[in-house]
């Protein structure tokens, strides 16, 4: 009983501080797979949604977040890139404020910051991916440097898909 007790104990203990458990991101606001609502499209208000992660891999000191639409007819289109998000921080509320020292760079609507989906045609999918950093800071970054920079310091990735096809 005792050896039970102590293993119980020290799984809790590691899940407490991130050690079990995968890298998650989630939404309050649709769920993995399933539809993203018209409030946060082209279709709605097109607020970001709520987005919220748990177990950063271990060496995790800022991260960034890019959600692209792998369906889009001119190949893939970038809705959102935000980076330099604080290594503290577990979540970006629905349409809020972005933690203190986030930066966005522009999408592939001409815009910096949000872009909700607005599919012509079909349902597409949207992919969030959050991206573990192993540096606080990335720098100067531009949209053309910036997957690169990702790619060189990621400590581990987690993702979100999220559908929408436009009401006619």
């Amino acid at each position: 009983m005792r050896i039970a007790i102590s293993i119980l104990l020290i799984l809790l203990l590691a899940d407490a501080a991130g050690v079990c458990g995968a890298f998650e991101l989630v939404s309050t606001d649709f769920a993995a797979g399933g539809m993203i609502p018209a409030l946060h499209t082209c279709d709605g208000k097109n607020i970001s949604p709520h987005l919220a992660w748990r177990n950063p891999p271990q060496g995790t000191k800022s991260f960034a977040l890019i959600c692209h639409d792998p369906d889009a007819p001119v190949g893939t289109f970038i809705h959102w890139i935000v980076y330099d998000i604080p290594a503290g921080a577990r979540e970006l509320t629905r349409n809020g404020p972005l933690p203190p020292g986030a930066r966005q760079l522009h999408n592939d609507f001409g815009t910096i910051g949000y872009g909700g989906p607005c599919p012509p045609s079909g349902t597409h999918r949207y992919i969030f991916t959050l991206y573990g950093l192993a540096v606080e800071r990335l720098g100067n970054v531009t949209r053309e440097t910036i997957a690169a920079l990702l790619r060189q310091h990621q400590t581990g990735t987690a993702t979100l898909t999220g559908l929408y096809e436009r009401r006619r």
